[in-house]
């Protein structure tokens, strides 16, 4: 997709990675693999400039605390996650296929770090103000992106475009839930593609176009 919202979100995907250096980067990696290894709540700063071999003095260059850091990770890795979604959809198919290749697209990116998929979910809604905008700015950025993949003229021939907010809502809450279960249960996320389409299918199809 190149619309240009689109393109806005995928340029703070770029932002996010780049502006604060490669010191910045090696912190968000390092944090990152420290909540692979025992979690977010049993990090500490001292894991993270550990891992990033540098100092707790380029630590606080970057960022004021932990928790700032953390809400640096996950805004780089939604944006990528939405950037990679955007990408994978092509507008000219049939609308159930484009269903299929953003679903496909959305498992992939989360199977790609399940730690940081899980501790988006479970531990963010726990931690202060700049997390709690992080939630909402989030929301809003995947809200955009699945009104714009939804609002074709492929979606609109087949009576299945636009989408309400309201509906692009309940399908976030159901991704992000179905996902963060199967973590937490031990399962593979890429097992949930199936059930995940069929109900994107069910949620987003001319059949439930009702409001």
């Amino acid at each position: 997709m190149t619309t240009a919202r689109l393109q806005r979100l995928a340029e703070r995907a770029a932002s996010v990675s780049d502006d604060g250096g490669p010191f910045c980067r090696r912190l968000l990696d390092g944090l990152a693999e420290s909540i692979a290894e025992v979690g977010y709540r049993n990090t500490t700063v001292a894991d993270i400039v550990r891992r990033a071999r540098t100092s707790r003095r380029t630590f606080y260059e970057h960022f004021s605390d932990k928790e700032a850091c953390f809400v640096a990770l996950l805004t780089g890795a939604n944006t990528e996650m939405i950037r990679q979604i955007s990408a994978a959809v092509d507008p000219s198919v049939p609308w159930a296929s484009q269903v299929r290749q953003a679903i496909e697209a959305w498992i992939a990116s989360a199977e790609s770090a399940p730690a940081i998929t899980l501790s988006w979910i479970r531990d963010v809604p726990a931690l202060g103000a700049g997390a709690r905008r992080l939630q909402r700015d989030t929301m809003e950025d995947f809200i955009v992106m699945i009104e714009t993949l939804c609002d074709t003229d492929e979606w609109r021939s087949a009576g299945a475009g636009p989408v309400s907010r309201q509906l692009t809502i309940m399908l976030l809450g159901g991704l992000r839930e179905l996902i963060a279960a199967t973590v937490e249960d031990g399962g593979r996320i890429g097992d949930v593609t199936e059930v995940a389409v069929q109900a994107s299918m069910a949620l987003l199809g001319p059949r439930s176009q009702g409001g």
